[in-house]
């Protein structure tokens, strides 16, 4: 068979969504997600003008030599951009041969290693009894893992605190990571470095008191810390047994990881906006971190994370994939696939989507005592409902930014 056609969708039901349907010429389909929060169209525009024509008439079996073709046959190699839209194309063509050879995509990459993906949930509040509140909700829904985000005495709006009140469409999800706003201007938000540090410990200690010792809690640093103050905070977090500190330092100076490293032993999770296995590969070999935090949607595709989770495994390196809600229901199931085939999977992030993003992305999912599973459907177990998108056009967004006391712009 050859690729027929392929449609670049985008809908915006409880946010904004950038989905690839690539369509065989005996009329199966395949859906990849390109969705890059924020800069959506951005990689619409990559797709429209420069992929899809190259993808007519391509033979849609060859999922390795297109992703090699796409990947080096541009020159300009890597980006956000460039990569989520050869995410798309990767996830969209698993899916097609998965629905060809009637197995769902996990089936297709080795198999299951486990029965379920254990998933963490976002608990927040902006002080101790509504974060408790938070956390007890999440228990009641099943989470067996807890990321704890809190407020900070003296700054107005930080990342991650749903009470805070992210502007999104449905008004029953409780969102604890912001999707971005709509708005012709990002929101301004306030950062204190010092404040949060002297906070935080103060909280997990609360938390530990109050839920005990067995629950796994994950904290998000969002690359806010200079190298030396994540080295104290790691320390300053040691007594309560963190399952990870994730993005304590801006990755991108990996170096800095090495002196977080020898002032702690509490374990790190780093890479959720790492693009390829080169932007790991260091870290990894060097074994800076303890999790791998790469995004199917953002890492090319299944095919190429898998091999840089692969190379994590000889390092005894886990997966921590990225799983928030500006990951659209298709990346999220070729997240699940790719951890459930996996051996050396740690965690699945995992945050639920609003009732019109599941009208619009019809998923097979299961969701039982903690634990995720892609389900059994051939391929990635998603389809698109192309007339229900449409009735959400896309809306003008953008993240939040910092700006520190004295109002110099800082890393959100």
């Amino acid at each position: 068979m050859t690729i027929d056609r392929a449609d670049v969708v985008v809908t915006s039901p409880d946010r904004n969504f950038v989905t690839l349907k690539i369509t065989t010429a005996d009329g199966v389909t395949g859906l990849g997600d390109a969705t890059l929060n924020g800069r959506e169209l951005a990689v619409v525009a990559y797709l429209r003008e420069h992929v899809v024509p190259l993808l007519i008439g391509a033979d849609e079996s060859r999922i390795e030599d297109t992703w090699q073709f796409l990947y080096r046959g541009a020159y300009w190699r890597r980006g956000p951009v460039t990569m989520a839209a050869i995410a798309a194309v990767d996830m969209a063509l698993w899916d097609i041969k998965g629905k060809i050879a009637g197995m769902p995509v996990y089936q297709l990459l080795g198999g299951a290693s486990r029965n379920g993906l254990m998933a963490y949930g976002h608990a927040s509040g902006k002080e101790l009894p509504e974060l408790f509140d938070s956390i007890r909700a999440h228990q009641e829904q099943g989470y067996k893992a807890i990321r704890v985000q809190t407020g900070v005495p003296t700054l107005k709006a930080i990342y991650g605190i749903a009470a805070q009140g992210a502007d999104v469409g449905d008004a029953t999800v409780r969102y604890d990571h912001e999707p971005a706003r709509r708005g012709a201007k990002p929101v301004e938000e306030d950062w204190d470095t010092r404040a949060y540090l002297n906070h935080l410990p103060a909280v997990f200690e609360a938390v530990r008191s109050e839920f005990g010792p067995d629950i796994p809690l994950l904290h998000d640093g969002h690359h806010r810390m200079t190298p030396i103050q994540a080295a104290r905070l790691g320390k300053d977090l040691e007594p309560y047994d963190l399952f990870w500190l994730e993005d304590c330092t801006p990755a991108e100076n990996q170096e800095a990881l090495r002196l977080v490293r020898q002032h702690t032993t509490t374990p790190l999770a780093i890479g959720e906006i790492f693009n390829t296995v080169w932007d790991f590969k260091d870290i990894i070999r060097d074994q800076l971190i303890d999790y791998v935090r790469g995004a199917v949607t953002h890492m090319g595709g299944i095919s190429p994370l898998k091999k840089t989770l692969d190379y994590a495994a000889m390092y005894q390196i886990k997966s921590g994939m990225h799983g928030p809600t500006d990951i659209s229901p298709v990346g999220m199931a070729a997240a699940m696939h790719l951890g459930l085939s996996i051996h050396n999977f740690g965690i699945q992030e995992y945050m639920r989507h609003g009732r019109r993003t599941d009208e619009v992305f019809q998923q097979s999912f299961t969701w039982t005592d903690g634990y995720l599973h892609p389900g059994d459907k051939p391929g990635l177990g998603v389809e698109l409902d192309v007339d229900e998108a449409g009735r959400y056009p896309y809306e003008q967004a953008y993240l939040p930014y910092n700006r520190l006391l004295d109002g110099t712009v800082h890393d959100w």
